[in-house]
Order: structure tokens, then C-alpha cells, then sequence
């Protein structure tokens, strides 16, 4: 009897159960605070990348519902069609004036952002320059655009300026995180801006979770780092989601007029992609005034990052667990192995606390770890439960 590919799966998924590997999804309902109900349980929740607790604010939900009654649920069409709403158009000119930048493109989806506009703006025998720890993202972007990828070590400057000046290719493109997702360290922003200046490259940043939490007023990474305004580069795409911090969906790419304008023309996912519902754009529209507005809720925030740093510092000495060096929302504890990550996992589930476990292919192997995302929703005591929780697992795991 012929066999069938398809008679594989059973036995690949087992080899993922082996590996520890398989992955599940819960049935999620928002509660007060930073609780949720998961698969029926009430649960304090250390996984959301609802950075300043946006996501059921008032105001965004009365925006929703008052744009969801003018414009009607869906969008209807592409941008370049009859997608483009009024709501959506008023979104860029705010977005591009909040990031200090000349002109804005809304999508739908922040993944959807980075695998168009890469190819969009480099194809074969150019080359891209990728940090090694970049989102998925950005890989696949780079991977579609049929570019020669070059891959420099987390952070190396130093390889990344070899890598640039031994390249013959016409455009060069360097991209990376601002904010790197599974490990909350920073990008310098300005070293990688006076590479490309040295070597004609443009700089595409993604900033997902650095919009909303850093810079003045929320206003995001290259803020942060005085470069916007008058201090703007042209050689800069920023790039930042609006499913995190600013509580809604989508993401936008601001920067030079002239290269927001070609990714109009000729970003895949922009153009051949039903456009947002004008909805979301009305709710981000009230999200936008709250950043800029309630500098209570970064306060605070940083306020709970420091508070769980040191917290865990004392509570883990003589582990074996590591806290990674982020001054950020997200904190990572690398335990190591898969199956031990998942145990600490389970444990604090026990507990009534909700912290993912993150296993390889999203992180190398041999570094499994639990990923802290802290929000301006969780309050003092909700750290302390959780350092209260880690510490005891750590001693009897030990």
C-alpha cells in the first residue's frame, strides 16, 4: 500500500510532544485589572503586551463604538479602493505628527507591515543587514524579497560595519528591533543610524514595544533617542505596532515623504489587503491622546519594572535562573531546558498566575524561559505575589 505525506503528522506532532514543544491556545476573557479568565480560571496575567493597560479602556471602547456607527464594521475595500476612510486618514496625519516624523502609512496587521514593505523597498542583488535576534517578522520580510541576507551577531556594531563596507550591493537595508521581544534589551538606535549614514544603508526599525512606553510622551525609541523633528534622517523607516501599548490593532510606518509614498505604490500587503475597519482607526484615535496625556501610566510602569527587578534579585539568589539585563516591560527569566520552563509555568498556573513559557523556535535552544510583560494595569501587590511565587518555585525546583 502507497503511503500519503499527509499520514506524517501524527507522528511529527508526536515528536513536538516529545521535545516539549507543542504549543496550545486558551480561551481568553478580559477581567479587572490585570486578570483574566483563561480556560475558566481566574488569573493574574504577566503575558499581555498591553503595555499602559489601554486595551478596555473606556475611551477607546466609546470610540470604537461611535466610529463602528458611522462607518459601519468592516472597511469594504483596499486603501487604494474605498478602504481609505476618513477615520484612517486622520490616524496617519496624527501618528506621523505624534512620532515626530513626515508622513505615516496605517495597516491592518503589524506582521503584514514588515513582510510588504521590505520587499518593497529592496529586491535581488540588493542586501539586507538583520540582527540576529530580530522578529519573525522582519526575517520573512527579508526572506521575500529575494535580497542577499546578511545576519550580524545581537548588537555587534562592529560586525555590522564590516558587513556594510564589504558589501558592493546598490541598497543596502539594515533592519532590527528596537525593543527585541524575547529578550526586552534595547537597539542602539543611534550607532545603527551613523552606520547607514557611512554607508548609504536605510534603517528600518521596528519599534512594537518601544511605541507607547519610551521616548517623551510615549512618542517611541527613536524619540527616545532625539532622533525625530528637526533631527529627523531620511535614511529612517520607523515601524511600530498598535496592538500593544496602544491598546487596539494594526501598525503604521512613518518616515521620509518620498519613501512612504513608494511603499504606498508598491507594498504587496498594503495594496492587495482589505483595509482596517475605520473603527479601530477611531479607537486609536482616543488611544494616541491618552499616551500623550496620562504620563502616570509610564510612571508607574517603570516604577513595577524596578520593583520586580529587585525583587527577583534577592528572591533568586542561588538559582540557576537568569533575569536578563531589560530595563523594559519585558522580562525575561531564562530558565534553560524546555520541559523545566513548562514546570515553572505549570507551577505558577497552580498559583492562579499566568506567565507563558517560551521555547525554541521562537528562542535558541537551551534557553527557554518565562516571559514577563509587565503593564500599568498590575499593581504592587500583583509584583509581589509574583516574586513571592518565583522564589518559592525556584527553592523547590531546585
Amino acid at each position: 500500500m502507497t503511503t500519503s505525506w499527509l499520514d506524517e503528522f501524527p507522528a511529527r506532532m508526536a515528536e513536538m510532544d516529545q521535545a516539549h514543544l507543542r504549543r496550545q491556545r486558551r480561551v481568553v476573557t478580559p477581567d479587572s485589572g490585570a486578570r483574566l479568565t483563561v480556560n475558566g480560571q481566574n488569573m493574574l496575567a504577566f503575558c499581555s503586551n498591553d503595555y499602559l493597560g489601554l486595551a478596555t479602556h473606556p475611551a477607546l471602547v466609546q470610540a470604537a463604538c461611535a466610529g463602528a456607527q458611522a462607518y459601519g464594521v468592516g472597511s469594504g475595500g483596499s486603501p487604494l479602493v474605498s478602504g481609505h476612510s476618513a477615520a484612517n486618514a486622520a490616524l496617519e496625519h496624527e501618528l506621523a505628527a505624534f512620532v515626530g516624523l513626515s508622513r505615516a502609512l496605517y495597516f491592518y496587521a503589524g506582521y503584514a507591515t514588515n513582510t510588504g514593505i521590505i520587499p518593497a523597498l529592496v529586491g535581488a542583488g540588493d542586501a539586507i543587514f538583520s540582527d540576529a535576534l530580530n522578529h519573525a517578522c522582519l526575517i520573512d520580510g527579508a526572506r521575500l524579497s529575494r535580497a542577499q541576507v546578511h545576519r550580524y551577531a545581537h548588537a555587534d556594531l562592529a560586525a555590522l560595519e564590516r558587513e556594510l563596507a564589504q558589501s558592493s550591493a546598490p541598497r543596502k537595508l539594515v533592519i532590527t528591533d528596537a525593543v527585541f521581544s524575547m529578550d526586552g534589551d534595547s537597539a542602539d538606535i543611534a550607532g545603527l543610524l551613523a552606520l547607514c549614514e557611512r554607508h548609504d544603508a536605510l534603517l528600518l526599525l521596528d519599534d512594537a514595544h518601544g511605541f507607547g512606553v519610551l521616548g517623551p510622551q510615549g512618542r517611541g525609541s527613536l524619540a527616545a533617542a532625539g532622533l525625530t523633528g528637526p533631527q529627523a534622517s531620511r535614511r529612517v523607516l520607523y515601524m511600530a505596532t498598535l496592538g500593544k501599548a496602544a491598546g487596539v490593532a494594526g501598525a503604521f510606518v512613518a518616515g521620509d515623504d518620498a519613501l512612504v509614498e513608494w511603499l504606498l505604490q508598491k507594498t504587496r500587503s498594503y495594496i492587495f489587503a482589505t483595509a482596517a475597519p475605520a473603527m479601530l482607526a477611531s479607537a486609536l484615535r482616543a488611544s494616541l491622546k491618552l499616551i500623550e496625556q496620562e504620563d502616570w501610566r509610564r510612571t508607574h510602569l517603570h516604577r513595577l519594572i524596578a520593583r520586580l527587578r529587585s525583587g527577583l534579585r534577592a528572591g533568586l539568589q542561588g538559582s540557576a535562573w537568569q533575569l536578563s539585563d531589560s530595563k523594559t516591560a519585558i522580562q525575561p527569566l531564562l530558565i534553560g531546558r524546555n520541559d523545566d520552563a513548562l514546570a515553572v509555568m505549570e507551577g505558577l498556573r497552580l498559583r492562579g498566575i499566568w506567565v507563558p513559557a517560551i521555547r525554541p523556535p521562537t528562542v535558541p535552544e537551551g534557553t527557554a524561559r518565562l516571559r514577563v510583560a509587565l503593564s500599568a494595569a498590575h499593581t504592587d501587590a500583583d509584583i509581589d505575589l509574583l516574586i513571592d511565587a518565583l522564589t518559592a518555585l525556584a527553592r523547590a525546583l531546585r
